[in-house]
């Protein structure tokens, strides 16, 4: 594979950092049952994979990073290198149960390609996650003068998810919300909290930070 801007990015990020669980991760894990099949795509060092197979799930992975498919060999998960912003998935339609892409489609130019191919080889769901680039703190951050966070270099973001983008690109492509989680600012302070959850559901434009969606193919 010839190695792009892309590409140097990813390594770079996987040869200094490991991930460790997060909001997207702890949700992706509860919106899957034991006994499916899995690939994550954008895999990275593996964490979801590792996740997922302790809960009993057969799983497989694709990234763009040698880094990071190197980490997910040496701890023994079946991963191989792609790009996914150019190549195919390298497999036959309906190979997988369901397919996970969490905080990638931000990462391409054309997220809605890559979204057909996941179909392709899923036979009942999709689940995904994206940043919300339109949320309090980043009108906030545009108001004062500076760069939202979700929009600087160091983030690679390419392609920017609202709340009605997420959910017209899914409609577009005959997907079905079956359940959707988001996250916000200040949910783990006291008493606050509970307020900062509500708002996120009831205003998610607005006080969502990221979308967790599980889809069902129709």
């Amino acid at each position: 594979m010839k190695k792009n801007g892309v590409t140097e990015f990813e390594n770079k990020r996987w040869k200094e950092n490991d991930q460790v669980l997060v909001f997207r991760h702890i949700e992706a894990l509860d919106m899957i049952k034991r006994g499916e099949k899995v690939l994550d795509i954008g895999c990275g060092d593996g964490l979801l994979l590792g996740a997922l197979q302790k809960k009993g799930v057969s799983v497989s992975g694709v990234d763009i990073s040698e880094e990071g498919v190197k980490k997910c060999c040496e701890k023994g998960f079946g991963a191989s290198m792609l790009d996914i912003s150019t190549e195919m998935l390298p497999f036959s339609d309906k190979t997988f149960d369901t397919v996970i892409m969490l905080d990638i489609l931000e990462h391409i130019y054309s997220p809605e390609t890559l979204l057909k191919e996941a179909i392709r080889v899923s036979r009942q769901s999709i689940v995904i996650s994206v940043p919300n680039f339109s949320s309090l703190p980043a009108r906030l951050q545009v108001l004062f003068g500076k760069v939202p966070e979700n929009n600087r270099p160091n983030k690679g973001h390419i392609f920017w998810f609202t709340y009605p983008i997420l959910l017209k690109i899914l409609k577009q492509n005959n997907l079905k919300v079956e359940k959707m989680s988001c996250n916000t600012f200040w949910e783990k302070k006291f008493f606050i909290g509970k307020i900062m959850k509500k708002l996120c559901r009831w205003f998610p434009t607005l006080f969502a930070l990221s979308f967790v969606v599980k889809a069902n193919i129709e």
